[in-house]
């Protein structure tokens, strides 16, 4: 063998000691590194007509298993999911309020239903005093203030959830831009025959990115391309990117209709499971609104339930004016029975005039505004939506709805003490809450209808069935996540409450469960492409021998060849 073969081995020797050594070295730099693997140079000889002519480094490569790094990306999905419904379970949670806290108090709906309920039994046993009547409103106002701040923080929460989202498929279009640019230098590198173990661990990291946000599966071609698509078929990341576009609303109320998510004009939305904007999707278009409609059902039904007692009495003095809230129009039929008295008085509930209408005898609201027009005294009027009837002389008005079925004053909201069509808008009537209009404590007595007559008297009825109204049972209605149910105001709202409080509680063991299925996985690929610092700085110091060796043969070859070189000239 010549001097030149040796050489020649010797200084492949070195030199694939050499890239070892570099990989070995950046392993142990890189160990700490998210989503970086272990790279390893395989080495090979080179022979020549079955010769050894030397070593070369055939590859850098990592070894990573595919099936490990699609569950990796998998639970990153989910896990993304869990944590925004924790989050948000967390966040309604907080705006449910609590049964308890640090003063013993409950900050819960259902004792805000409770204190409104203790101030109507306070006032009916002194139907006189202005004060507890002042405190009634004012439970009352606490309480549909609550209702509406609650409603307000779940659509607070709806819209932190669609602005999430656009954020969120932003940060997937860069994480697709980022896979596609990789795919471009992986496959170029790959024809030229370089490594490309980095650009893949740079290629995988942004993989999962992607889906930190969304649910997606992937397939590597033997050209090195990676192919991304969702879980449910559409595709990502092909030879050309697909980006994922939404516009958030400017707005979000109850009825809110949502943009798609559109991935080549193709809503996807419906298709995205997992993810955070999966996770998001959830909040916003199931789990909040849920929770809105049982909050609706709670408001109406205390509105309904209060309204229908409160129609049956009047302040004393009686207000000249009555105008609705039930939304009308002349043309509506109006299917009713029975006799209703409307009365013109004085301040002190002395009857100036008393007029029975007949219900049965008004096909339409348009034929009982024109009976009512009819009376001396009396303009009614449907024009505005609702029905609205007033005192042409300054007297009050009071209705006895005596057996009409339906009670007129209620049908047409003319008395309601609570207003609004839903918890985003329930509240005390304006009148009544600023004080311009007194709380109703009495009735019309239907009793007479001898003109100078007495009829409106302050009686402890009408608080005693509002009373009855706060403690008796009523029937709700299939809202959200809780079935149709019959129970007081406080157990219904309590249920709420708990059953919040128990999704909060789950959201976050099931967060748990994630991290740690998550945690698992990451360890499983540690353990096969993991960098292990005692294993590679250990074999870093064998590869330092290598090198010296390959290193001192090259040294006794070139003190060989000088050493011929000078016998050769002397």
């Amino acid at each position: 063998m010549s001097f030149n073969s040796v050489r020649s081995i010797a200084t492949s020797a070195l030199m694939a000691s050499q890239v070892r050594m570099q990989v070995t070295a950046s392993n142990i730099a890189n160990a700490d590194v998210a989503g970086y693997t272990k790279k390893t140079a395989t080495q090979v000889a080179v022979a020549t007509s079955g010769v050894g002519t030397g070593t070369a480094i055939s590859a850098i490569s990592s070894d990573v298993d595919r099936y490990l790094q699609k569950d990796l990306v998998a639970e990153t999905s989910a896990l993304a999911s869990a944590s925004q419904a924790a989050s948000f379970s967390s966040s309604l949670q907080s705006a449910m309020g609590s049964t308890t806290s640090s003063d013993g108090a409950g900050t819960s709906l259902a004792d805000a239903i409770t204190t409104a309920q203790e101030a109507v039994v306070s006032l009916s046993g002194t139907i006189e005093s202005e004060t507890l009547a002042g405190l009634v409103v004012e439970s009352l106002d606490t309480l549909t203030a609550q209702l509406r701040e609650t409603s307000s923080t779940v659509q607070g929460l709806r819209t932190d959830a669609d602005q999430q989202i656009a954020d969120s498929v932003s940060s997937a279009n860069d994480a697709i831009d980022q896979i596609a640019e990789l795919n471009t230098q992986i496959v170029k590198a790959k024809a030229l025959g370089q490594p490309t173990a980095d650009l893949e661990d740079q290629r995988f990291n942004a993989l999962t990115q992607l889906a930190t946000q969304l649910d997606v599966s992937f397939s590597v071609k033997d050209s090195g391309e990676m192919r991304v698509h969702t879980t449910s078929g559409t595709v990502l990341v092909d030879s050309v990117v697909h980006h994922l576009s939404y516009a958030p609303a400017t707005l979000v109320t109850p009825t809110t209709s949502f943009a798609g998510i559109m991935v080549d004009g193709r809503d996807i939305a419906s298709d995205i499971k997992s993810g955070s904007i999966g996770g998001l999707l959830q909040q916003r278009d199931t789990v909040l609104p849920q929770t809105q409609s049982a909050l609706d059902e709670l408001a109406m039904q205390i509105a309904d339930a209060v309204n229908a007692v409160y129609n049956q009495g009047t302040s004393v003095p009686p207000p000249s004016v009555l105008r609705g809230t039930t939304a009308i129009a002349a043309t509506d039929v109006l299917d009713g029975s029975g006799t209703f008295r409307l009365a013109l008085m004085d301040a002190d509930g002395t009857l100036a005039s008393a007029t029975d209408l007949d219900l049965a005898n008004y096909g339409t609201v348009g034929d009982l505004v024109d009976a009512l027009n009819a009376i001396d005294g009396i303009s009614a009027s449907a024009s505005g939506g609702v029905l609205q009837i007033s005192s042409t002389t300054g007297a009050g008005i009071a209705i006895g709805n005596g057996d009409a079925n339906p009670a007129v004053s209620n049908y047409f909201g003319l008395n309601d003490l609570l207003v609004g069509t839903s918890a985003s808008s329930i509240k005390v009537r304006s009148d009544i809450l600023s004080g311009s209009t007194d709380f109703a404590v009495a009735a019309l007595d239907l009793t007479s209808s001898s003109v100078g007559a007495k009829v409106l008297n302050p009686s402890s009825a009408l608080a005693q069935s509002l009373e009855e109204v706060f403690s008796g049972q009523h029937d709700f209605a299939a809202a959200g996540a809780l079935g149709a149910t019959t129970g007081t105001f406080t157990t219904y709202a309590s249920t709420l409450v708990s059953q919040v409080a128990v999704t909060a509680s789950t959201t976050a063991s099931r967060l748990e469960s994630r991290q740690s299925a998550l945690d698992s996985v990451e360890t499983a690929i540690s353990s096969l492409s993991g960098v292990n610092i005692d294993e590679e700085t250990a074999l870093l110091s064998e590869l330092e021998q290598q090198y010296s060796t390959a290193a001192q043969l090259l040294e006794t070859l070139n003190a060989m060849f000088d050493a011929l070189l000078a016998a050769a000239r002397s």
